[in-house]
């Protein structure tokens, strides 16, 4: 009998499996005419196996944005390091740039912004409770969740468009626009601009 270690290795194992298999058919096609039978075949396992992992082909994008977005930009976002954070998730994005920009293109219920946003909400909630476990806002209608998913909304409006664009900036220029953006007022902003 195998032990639990064992067992989890396997099944993260098969998880990046078939992610990478995902990767590789969303570059090719669109994701509607990606199916859980094809992702089963092009990665050797049975359908069984699949449902044993995701519940289908949106949970296999929930699980690589948060694998290979978010999970390592969580130890410095819980240092305290927002803009290193960011520029990480921009480099990770960049390095992997023929899927992300099939990625982008996803709309609908399941569009890659919305995952996106719900996913990257739950890291600055996670954050902001870690770093800020005292609930002391001015004010009371502002909540933390809000607070999160107002940021997390904007983190990914930006860097979408920045795929969306061709990666016009640098990860690091980016980041220094967002930092910017992100901690002055818009009536500053408008006054830089002018």
């Amino acid at each position: 009998m195998r032990d639990n270690k064992e067992q989890e290795i396997e099944k993260k194992d098969t998880d990046k499996i078939i992610a990478q298999t995902f990767k590789e058919l969303l570059i090719k096609n669109s994701i509607e005419k990606i199916t859980v039978k094809e992702i089963c075949e092009k990665s050797g396992i049975i359908r069984p196996t699949f449902y044993n992992h995701f519940a289908d082909k949106y949970d296999v994008l929930e699980y690589i944005i948060n694998e290979e977005l978010l999970e390592p930009i969580k130890p410095l976002m819980f240092n305290n390091m927002l803009p290193a954070a960011y520029t990480l998730l921009l480099t990770n994005i960049g390095n992997d740039i023929d899927f992300y920009k099939r990625a982008v293109l996803i709309e609908g219920q399941n569009s890659f912004f919305t995952i996106s946003i719900k996913l990257a909400s739950a890291v600055l909630l996670e954050t902001i409770e870690k770093l800020h476990p005292v609930h002391n806002f001015r004010y009371s209608w502002l909540s933390r969740e809000m607070l999160a998913e107002y940021y997390a909304s904007t983190m990914c409006y930006v860097a979408i468009n920045w795929i969306k664009r061709d990666f016009a900036v640098s990860p690091d220029e980016l980041s220094e626009i967002f930092d910017y953006i992100s901690s002055h007022s818009i009536i500053d902003i408008f006054n830089d601009i002018v």
